[in-house]
């Protein structure tokens, strides 16, 4: 790769943008070394995933977060929203090495997750439960029985849907909204649109589409920011507000929300060709990238009044950088394909430094991650879906690199 001045990191994304306006950042002047080699970075986060797999022995427990004075995972169950990262992890860890033993493991945590295609759907999580794990599964092995798991899943996940509103119910447990529909909730339309072109119902198809449509209109703010949760009249389909639930504050940009909407509406518009929802990813986009610091990744809010004194969220880089890169094969101006292939790659490359990988510190493949920060929960502490998008987003950077 070709080697960073990270000092001139604001410069560099700057000039991706054709209009940024920087004047309201405050940023990091940290400096940061340079990135490991991709191919090298990918071995050795091989290495290290086989070396944490040979030391888990229960397949119905997964791992979420390290605490900071820690070095092993904390676990969570099956039902948990992050139970699909880890086999999804072990999939792309596999693709990487063709290595039987990853290939075992990566079986047998998929393979107990099923449960959940059939059960009651209890929120919008199905999607990164399921396709993170059975769906690179399947795109890796073409095993049938992982493909049956995927279209059952989606039609559990259709489930939430509420067609006065036009979107599926996100958080029906939230009963202080009574519909409500979350940045978070683009990522799983995948799943349906998957299934939708792969055996399932029509139905699917439009859900999502429908859902994106619902989601660009009310929680896409006009300055191109998002609000993490949109509340909505159950009965009606009136739209009543915005709030968040993981950012500072209601009207603020919680990054990780931005990243979410970034990638998922890249997606949607490569499934439906809706130039809208093109329209809306690259907004969302050319407005994460004006924010970013000099140092090249998010604080956990841009508007945390607190910056420069607060925690870094690694997971919304890795997540941005995979967004950046699908967008990049999405546009049809070069400039735009050059611009956002070279925003994944400069995030991928910032990650792939000893500033943000975990290397010896601990299990984890990446450091410095912020999952729920007003709930004081996982601040600063590496984040399984981390890991997972940041191995998503070495994979996707070397296919494209060889094309």
């Amino acid at each position: 790769m070709n080697k960073i001045n990270f000092f001139c990191l604001a410069t560099v994304m700057s000039l991706l943008i054709f209009s940024c306006n920087n004047s309201n950042k405050k940023e990091s002047t940290a400096p940061l070394k340079q990135p490991v080699q991709n191919g090298t970075v990918l071995d050795q986060n091989v290495h290290k995933l086989k070396k944490t797999l040979s030391t888990l022995k229960s397949y119905d427990s997964f791992p979420r977060h390290i605490y900071k004075d820690k070095t092993n995972w904390e676990f969570v169950k099956v039902r948990d929203w992050c139970s699909g990262f880890w086999p999804g992890t072990l999939w792309y860890a596999y693709e990487a090495s063709k290595d039987e033993t990853i290939l075992k493991g990566a079986k047998q945590f998929t393979e107990s997750l099923k449960q959940i295609a059939y059960t009651e759907a209890r929120n919008h999580d199905i999607g990164f439960q399921i396709f993170c794990s059975y769906g690179n599964g399947y795109r890796l092995t073409g095993n049938e029985s992982y493909k049956q798991v995927i279209l059952d899943a989606a039609d559990t996940l259709a489930t939430l849907y509420n067609p006065i509103v036009g979107s599926i119910h996100s958080w029906p447990t939230r009963t202080q909204y009574p519909h409500n529909t979350i940045i978070d909730n683009m990522m799983n339309l995948e799943l349906l649109f998957w299934a939708a072109k792969n055996g399932g119902s029509k139905s699917l198809y439009d859900i999502a589409e429908n859902h994106a449509e619902v989601t660009m209109k009310y929680l896409v703010r006009p300055d191109s920011s998002s609000y993490h949760l949109g509340s909505f009249n159950d009965k009606t389909g009136a739209f009543v507000k915005g709030y968040t639930h993981q950012g500072y504050a209601d009207e603020s940009m919680w990054e990780r929300g931005q990243a979410w909407g970034i990638y998922g509406f890249a997606f949607s518009y490569r499934e439906t060709g809706r130039k809208d929802f093109l329209d809306t990813a690259i907004k969302l986009s050319d407005k994460f990238l004006q924010r970013l610091p000099e140092d090249g990744i998010p604080y956990w809010d841009f508007d945390d009044p607190k910056i420069p004194n607060a925690p870094k969220d690694a997971s919304a880089a890795a997540i941005a950088a995979c967004g950046f890169l699908e967008l990049s094969t999405l546009v049809d101006n070069p400039q735009l394909q050059d611009t956002y292939f070279k925003a994944g790659k400069t995030l991928i490359e910032i990650l792939s430094t000893d500033a943000y990988l975990s290397q010896s510190e601990n299990q984890a493949l990446l450091l410095h991650s912020t999952g729920n920060h007003p709930k004081g929960l996982e601040v600063d502490e590496p984040i399984i879906y981390a890991d997972y998008y940041f191995m998503e987003g070495l994979m996707r950077l070397k296919t494209l690199q060889k094309s």
